[in-house]
């Protein structure tokens, strides 16, 4: 079994979070103990003695396990621009990070580690998502916000990650209008094209069920 997947998109607001939800939910089905885990959050609320963040929550509440939410969410910085102009004076550092996910390794079959906006997106001021997927050693998944400009993301984003070395576990694409032009055809150019293993497609929903979004999923 693999130690998890590192979740990375072809842009911001392309269902990744969803579609980890959906991958833990999957992994659980098939008997496995499964941890959520977004290192670096911006855009996050106080609440209960600090700052939080809606998606590392959704993570936190659909693990197997009761974690602390500083295991999930090592950073988690308020405003909700890039996570490298967000964190300010704050130094990110990977051995943080590292930690939380060996604590989180250490009582977990698998870990899903989404990332912050696409591949080369930053986390930091030294860091971004790439460095930081080569450094939990992660095959990644791809998840491919189905809309204009998908095919070009999609390609562009499969082939950074290939240059880096890792595995890409495959991809997913992610329906995100009711009714998008051509849709069929540009997935079908993106089997095609894409070359590497088809997870599924999670179709448009007004709001998250994520057991029927995790049987659209072969993993």
């Amino acid at each position: 079994m693999k130690p998890g997947y590192f979740i990375t998109g072809t842009d911001t607001d392309v269902g990744k979070t969803w579609a980890s939800v959906a991958l833990m939910r999957a992994l659980q089905a098939k008997g496995l103990v499964v941890s959520g885990m977004k290192p670096v959050a911006a855009g996050c609320e106080w609440l209960h003695g600090g700052w939080k963040n809606q998606d590392a929550l959704l993570l936190q509440r659909n693990s197997s396990l009761v974690l602390d939410y500083q295991q999930i969410n090592p950073y988690a910085f308020e405003r909700p621009v890039s996570p490298h102009v967000a964190c300010g004076d704050v130094r990110v550092s990977i051995n943080v990070i590292l930690s939380a996910f060996d604590e989180l390794n250490a009582t977990s079959d698998c870990i899903v580690v989404e990332g912050a906006g696409g591949w080369l997106s930053p986390v930091s001021h030294d860091l971004d998502n790439a460095a930081l997927a080569k450094s939990l050693k992660l095959p990644v998944v791809l998840i491919v916000g189905m809309r204009l400009g998908c095919i070009n993301h999609a390609r562009l984003t499969a082939q950074a990650i290939i240059q880096s070395g890792l595995d890409i576990e495959g991809w997913l694409a992610v329906q995100l209008e009711p009714h998008m032009p051509e849709f069929q055809a540009n997935l079908e150019f993106l089997h095609i094209s894409l070359n590497v293993p088809f997870l599924g497609m999670l179709p448009y929903l007004t709001s998250p069920d994520f057991d029927l979004l995790a049987s659209h999923i072969k993993i």
